[in-house]
């Protein structure tokens, strides 16, 4: 072999020696970005109000409620509900607890659920006004529990929708004021009256149109009056389409309420078809967590909760 011949193997044999190191690297940059990029598009979280029972009868305290769902459930991500720890929102040191206890247990503190604390679609302008001020102090702890959100009720006008509409857009965009320097979303459930109505929410949203300002879509709560005349009391003569429903917010949702009340011998749930809610959920832009909201009778809370949270991720897949 000549000299110029013998250099030019020496050479081209370092390249590919040097392309051979590299090789691993490069497929391990690959497979880290296919990693990163196939993260699980929604995540479950345990809404509190689905141990309510347990709660009220103070068999299960706020500050365990975080052990509860991670021991019983194996669920690393909860929504509170402010009933729960209702004098406790500007207390720092039950604040902090709450952040230890998560912190200590890998937990994620996702929102609040407010109640309460006054309708933010209220017609006459003081009581809107005192409703709006009423969640700030919930807006502040949201911001130190690290949650991304809290939850609050557009009730109002339940017989004026053009009222309802008029007090809803001033209500909300004034408390999302309010809640945007803390970087908290203030997002609106479908809980009866025309918050039940999946259109008229949907254009509320549309007119607003603050991006902390959104939407939590519930799975069952799509009840627009009732024949009490009460909020909650009676049977419920006016109730939207809750697919449809459904459809209608979830461009405008931070998260989604995944309620049940009871499964049959299949694990379906009986009152939900969930194989087409989820569907919808699917198709919409909406990526993130589904909380679970059970709230049966005929299974324990428990059981209603592990029931769900199978079907959750049996339909997930």
């Amino acid at each position: 072999m000549d000299q110029l011949n013998r250099r030019s193997f020496v050479r081209y044999t370092a390249l590919g020696a040097a392309a051979l190191t590299l090789f691993p690297a490069c497929m391990d940059m690959k497979n880290q970005k296919v990693k990163k990029d196939s993260s699980p598009r929604f995540s479950i979280s345990l809404a509190q109000w689905s141990l309510h029972k347990t709660l009220q009868a103070g068999q299960l305290d706020n500050l365990d409620f975080p052990k509860k769902a991670v021991e019983a459930f194996g669920i690393y991500a909860v929504d509170y509900v402010n009933q729960f720890f209702k004098d406790k929102a500007t207390n720092s040191s039950y604040l902090a607890e709450m952040n230890k206890r998560t912190s200590d247990l890998g937990v994620k503190q996702l929102l609040i659920m407010i109640d309460n604390e006054g309708g933010l679609a209220e017609p006459n302008d003081d009581v809107r006004k005192q409703s709006v001020t009423n969640h700030f102090k919930w807006v502040d702890a949201a911001k130190t529990l690290g949650c991304h959100s809290i939850r609050v009720n557009a009730f109002g006008s339940p017989d004026d929708p053009i009222a309802w509409h008029a007090a809803a857009v001033d209500g909300l965009s004034s408390l999302a004021s309010y809640a945007k320097p803390m970087g908290i979303n203030v997002i609106v459930e479908n809980h009866g009256g025309y918050s039940s109505d999946g259109a008229k929410l949907a254009a509320v949203m549309q007119e607003i149109d603050m991006p902390n300002c959104g939407t939590l879509p519930d799975f069952g709560n799509f009840c627009i009056r009732r024949d009490s005349g009460k909020q909650w009391e009676g049977q419920c003569i006016d109730e939207y389409d809750r697919y449809k429903g459904t459809a209608e917010l979830l461009p405008f949702a931070r998260s989604v309420s995944a309620k049940s009340y009871d499964f049959d011998a299949a694990g379906n749930e009986t009152k939900i078809d969930y194989a087409r809610m989820l569907d919808i959920v699917k198709k919409s832009s909406y990526s993130g967590y589904l909380g679970i909201e059970y709230e049966g009778s005929r299974l324990s809370e428990d059981e209603g909760i592990l029931a769900t949270k199978e079907l959750l991720e049996k339909l997930l897949v």
